[in-house]
């Protein structure tokens, strides 16, 4: 395997990561603000930070702008799964073509 396909695979495995990570935090933050339970805040805030130190390793291999902006965007896609799965939140038309532009965008980002 070339050096170029083990580094992009370790950016990717450290962004899906800091990914799952920030979403799962997410989700404890919002079940925290409807049951108020601080062990929810805690474990977020435990799952945020954690997130971060694999974001910030992403950026060993690859551009602060291309990682940051994959980032985003597989954050928002996620979130936008996560909060219909776990909370029954509704897709609009506008989320399920906003999901597609955000796939075609990471796309056009590896080319």
């Amino acid at each position: 395997m070339s050096p170029q396909i083990i580094l992009k695979i370790s950016f990717f495995g450290l962004i899906i990561t800091a990914v799952l990570l920030e979403v799962a935090a997410d989700i404890f933050f919002k079940k925290w603000s409807i049951g108020n339970k601080n062990m929810f805040l805690l474990i977020g805030l435990l799952l945020y930070a954690t997130g971060t130190v694999f974001w910030a390793f992403s950026l060993k291999y690859e551009f602060l702008s291309k990682s940051a902006s994959i980032f985003t965007v597989l954050n928002l896609i996620l979130i936008i799964f996560a909060g219909a799965l776990f909370f029954g939140e509704k897709l609009s038309f506008i989320n399920k073509i906003g999901i597609i532009t955000g796939i075609i965008s990471i796309i056009l980002l590896e080319i």
